[in-house]
């Protein structure tokens, strides 16, 4: 649809459209296209991802656009905080994913899913045990027995209360190795880092890290899901190596607290048709990641049990205390 005919659409407050058999209703936004506040630098996994559901909503029949808005800066909080403070107006969303949970468990902010009203959950990506080139390992069971042998020697990049800090704390729980954790502000700056060789091991994904997987420039010791990834069918998963672990970054869509539930209803219903879409169920499969739809409601109680789950691995491991 163009410009003027979803501006025409936008407009009539009572209008109703039709998404994958189902009715949403059309309220009036003060914007032609909203905002999608993504917390972290250009060139990022939730950037990358969201861009492309940006894109197929651009070329579908949908009352409003979105736009991708970088707000990078304190591991993800800058954007949060900007979001969670927007008028309620349907004209700004936040792409939100589990760093909200484990940056609130390290006190980084205050709130986290629940300092906003859930729109849609939309994507899994699981996250790769990655290691620098000049690693001297080559497998996930050779890391553990080097780390073993050198405590503390083996560095490890992490935005500290993001999830790529939460993932070596629970995969030291899990393996009894100790690493030596190293501070990045964001995903690009670790990629960097392991790129170079200033850190041994990284938490990557198919999304920001496939053409360095390819290339070997990154080796991937391990996949945290419940199977191989069909894009890299030859890295097994740590379950196969007998680590009990599975981590990925689900990324969702929230808005700030007390936007009007017609106005959730609705991003919803656009998001839900973006999904529903070939051309993006295509490109996200290219991009090592599945589309993983949960309206408002299932979202919100997902978030909480996620919250939960959290939260008892965290005092589990002394990084919260209730």
């Amino acid at each position: 649809m163009n410009v003027v005919s979803k501006s025409i659409i936008g407009a009539i407050a009572a209008g109703v459209a039709m998404v994958s058999g189902a009715a949403y209703a059309t309220p009036k936004l003060p914007c032609d296209t909203a905002q999608l506040i993504v917390p972290w630098k250009p060139g990022g996994g939730t950037q990358v991802l969201y861009a492309l559901v940006e894109k197929t909503i651009s070329e579908l029949d949908t009352p409003y656009n979105l736009k991708v808005v970088t707000v990078p800066g304190q591991g993800g909080n800058k954007g949060a905080k900007q979001a969670a403070k927007a008028k309620p107006d349907g004209c700004t969303l936040f792409a939100i994913h589990q760093s909200a949970i484990t940056s609130f468990l390290n006190g980084r902010i205050d709130f986290h899913y629940n300092g906003f009203d859930t729109v849609a959950n939309v994507t899994i990506t699981p996250d790769i045990i990655g290691a620098a080139e000049g690693a001297p390992f080559g497998s996930i069971e050779e890391m553990i027995s080097y780390a073993k042998a050198n405590p503390g020697q083996v560095s490890a990049g992490a935005t500290f209360g993001s999830t790529s800090h939460f993932i070596w704390l629970l995969l030291q729980k899990q393996t009894g190795v100790e690493l030596k954790l190293v501070p990045y502000d964001g995903t690009a700056e670790r990629m960097n880092a392991l790129l170079s060789g200033a850190i041994t091991l990284g938490a990557v994904n198919v999304a920001s890290g496939k053409k360095h997987l390819e290339a070997g420039t990154i080796k991937a010791l391990a996949i945290a899901s419940d199977s191989r990834d069909g894009q890299i069918p030859d890295v097994p998963t740590l379950q196969e190596r007998g680590i009990d672990m599975t981590f990925a970054l689900e990324r969702g869509v929230v808005a700030p607290k007390g936007t009007p539930r017609e106005i959730i209803d609705m991003w919803a219903g656009i998001i839900k048709q973006a999904v529903d879409d070939p051309g993006l169920q295509a490109a996200m499969a290219a991009k090592g990641t599945g589309l993983r739809y949960q309206g408002p409601d299932e979202f919100r109680a997902y978030a909480d049990q996620l919250y939960s789950d959290y939260e008892a691995v965290a005092i589990e491991i002394g990084m919260y205390k209730k």
